[in-house]
């Protein structure tokens, strides 16, 4: 690799076959400026702004997995490698990879690392920039770089890694990607329990005991999923024996519960329809019931849908989307700017059209233009995918 600004933060290793494969092609793409559009499962590109780039670099194909310690709990796969492919190899050796982004278990991890996409389970085990241990790129130079290691004990460095989780691709196309596991619990059930925002978030901040996710359903959500027709507390609770047993009993006297089938965490991830825009609201989470009030009330209106992790202060408001007429964009554009005028809001997915006429241009700060300019100076990956100027 080149000794420029990026070769001066790493260590250069030997790059695979398909980051080799795809330098080239990113380097005949910047000689020809044509902007990249990178692609995993395909599964959710309506998510983030529109993206101007007139080719696309598929990883679909670009699966498999590279090395496995179960001894160390770390493995390292392809980025094209679905998680339901991770979930099926690692439970062979009694272990699993905690990450559970909102959609269909066939999203790879690939998109799931380079969206930063974090589900139910960040609650207990961490979003994705705790999760990985390193990763291999390939930059809008053409670059190919490794970052971090295959093991937990590798923290030296400049943590390139944790600036490609969650950069949406625009400094590098991710090609394979380092990961630490958990031993799966001994038990893992999960249970719906009606309750009020204000009683589940109190429950969750004195108990105890610590569930590996729960989240909050509106009614809309709850009746969707056939666990009632009120808000719904959605609660998954793993350990041993004594332990889950403790919790249940706990559990218990927040109000009328029932155990549901484990299958129920998939069916929420896959609960929004195609096509809906989808707004994500932040708080503190001493903050989250007074804010999911005031968002499930807009939302139910408007004949949507809600959830909320209240241990991480985050509610993910889902809206349909009927047409792409003058007045669906209206009544989009009103639903929206309610959202966002009760707090933080990030929008995560929006008919194209909208975006400009919705949310506002980004703020690009001055580090964060220098830090691209470093990878991808031409803005060649992903351009507009954040807001940044092309």
């Amino acid at each position: 690799m080149a000794r420029g600004t990026v070769g001066a933060l790493v260590s250069v290793h030997a790059a695979s076959e398909i980051a080799t494969v795809l330098a080239d092609r990113v380097r005949s793409a910047r000689a020809a400026g044509t902007p990249l559009r990178i692609v995993g499962g395909g599964h959710w590109l309506d998510a983030g702004r529109p993206c101007r780039a007139l080719e696309t670099i598929s990883l679909a194909e670009d699966a498999g997995i590279v090395e496995y310690e179960p001894g160390d709990l770390t493995l390292t796969a392809r980025a094209g490698t679905t998680l339901a492919d991770l979930a099926r190899i690692t439970r062979a050796e009694g272990q699993w990879l905690p990450l559970d982004p909102f959609g269909s278990a066939t999203g790879t991890l690939g998109a799931t690392v380079a969206t930063g996409s974090a589900g139910p389970l960040a609650s207990a085990f961490g979003t994705p920039r705790d999760q990985v241990l390193g990763c291999e790129i390939v930059t809008g130079t053409a670059d190919v770089v490794r970052a971090g290691g295959r093991v937990v004990k590798n923290v030296a460095g400049y943590d390139l890694t944790r600036l490609n989780v969650g950069a949406w691709g625009t400094l590098g196309v991710l090609t394979e990607i380092s990961v630490r596991l958990r031993a799966l619990p001994e038990m893992d059930r999960t249970f719906a329990v009606e309750v009020s925002a204000a009683d589940g978030w109190t429950w969750l901040r004195a108990s105890e005991f610590t569930p590996m996710a729960a989240e909050l359903m509106s009614p809309a959500l709850g009746a969707l999923l056939a666990v009632g027709d009120a808000a719904v507390l959605l609660v998954r609770l793993g350990g041993n024996e004594a332990l889950v047993r403790g919790a249940v009993e706990s559990l218990a006297a927040l109000g009328p519960m029932r155990e549901v089938p484990a299958s129920m965490w998939e069916a929420l991830a896959a609960a929004e329809p195609p096509g809906s825009a989808v707004v994500r609201l932040s708080t503190a989470p001493s903050r989250t019931a007074a804010l999911w009030e005031r968002a499930s009330a807009i939302v139910e209106r408007a004949r949507g849908s809600a959830h909320a992790t209240l241990t991480r202060g985050v509610v993910r408001c889902i809206l349909p989307v009927s047409g792409d007429g003058d007045e669906e964009h209206a009544r989009l554009r009103g639903m929206v700017g309610a959202l966002q005028n009760l707090g933080t809001a990030i929008v995560e997915r929006l008919p194209a059209s909208l975006w400009p006429a919705i949310v506002a241009p980004a703020a690009v700060d001055p580090l964060s233009v220098r830090v691209r300019n470093a990878f991808d100076p031409d803005r060649i990956l992903n351009p507009g995918i954040l807001g940044e100027p092309a």
